[in-house]
């Protein structure tokens, strides 16, 4: 129970990777506060906290809407009175040729996924230091934000530019004792793929053990990246790869 009543905020929690963390957190202890642009699904993810013992909260938050973000942050330590993380890990991909991939399109993907891990750093962050806090951000990039493919531009633009805000933010943040760091997955048996064998067999087959990645499995590194015993880690972002990244 190394999270013991500290509180984590957990951006895109109905599912995947934000739900395995939300749910591996608990289980250390954890205060943790589910959100989600979908209520429902956040609500979800509490309630399976709450049905195994654990402490959780929810909200709904459409993170690339920043005066939303900064009042969930608000009232989370209102309620909780302390922030000691933050997992901005909600993110959406939308698949068009660049051609199609319009301004509308474009500025859709950035808005919640670049703009939306930034609020969450920025508001986060005000946060922690008001409270003397020395905390932990933890942001999601990806594969993506490293390696290009065809049809996702915006979002490997987001993700890119996550990679260079978790090094600076760590940079300046350093000084009040607050890191920030990211994990890259690859990709990841979501509920999108959910029986689609075809899909699953294709994406799998990129990683050096054919298969998919569990969202489990990055869950685990988050939660080490929350642990005190990854202190001396800064300013990175973690692939969780299964070694795409080192032959592609």
């Amino acid at each position: 129970m190394k999270l013991r009543d500290k509180v984590f905020v957990i951006t895109g929690a109905g599912s995947g990777i934000g739900r395995s963390t939300a749910k591996k957190l608990a289980s250390e202890g954890a205060i943790v506060v589910s959100t989600d642009i979908n209520e429902s699904t956040a609500k979800e993810t509490t309630e399976l906290i709450q049905g195994k013992g654990g402490k959780s909260s929810y909200y709904r938050v459409d993170v690339s809407n920043n005066l939303e973000v900064r009042e969930m942050i608000e009232n989370v330590v209102e309620k909780n009175g302390t922030l000691n993380g933050i997992f901005n890990n909600a993110g959406i991909a939308i698949n068009k040729p660049f051609l199609e991939h319009d301004p509308e399109t474009y500025h859709k993907v950035i808005n919640v996924d670049q703009h939306g891990v930034y609020y969450g750093m920025y508001y986060a962050a005000k946060k922690m230091v008001e409270l003397g806090v020395k905390g932990t951000i933890v942001n999601t990039a990806s594969i993506y934000g490293y390696s290009a493919a065809i049809g996702t531009f915006g979002y490997h633009a987001a993700k890119g530019a996550i990679i260079m805000m978790t090094k600076s933010g760590a940079l300046e943040l350093a000084q009040y004792g607050i890191r920030v760091v990211g994990v890259a997955p690859g990709f990841v048996q979501i509920p999108l793929f959910s029986g689609d064998s075809a899909k699953i067999k294709h994406f799998g087959s990129q990683h050096m053990r054919k298969a998919m990645i569990m969202p489990e499995k990055v869950a685990d590194v988050v939660l080490f990246l929350f642990n005190e015993e990854s202190e001396a880690i800064n300013g990175q972002t973690i692939p969780v790869d299964d070694g795409f990244l080192s032959y592609k």
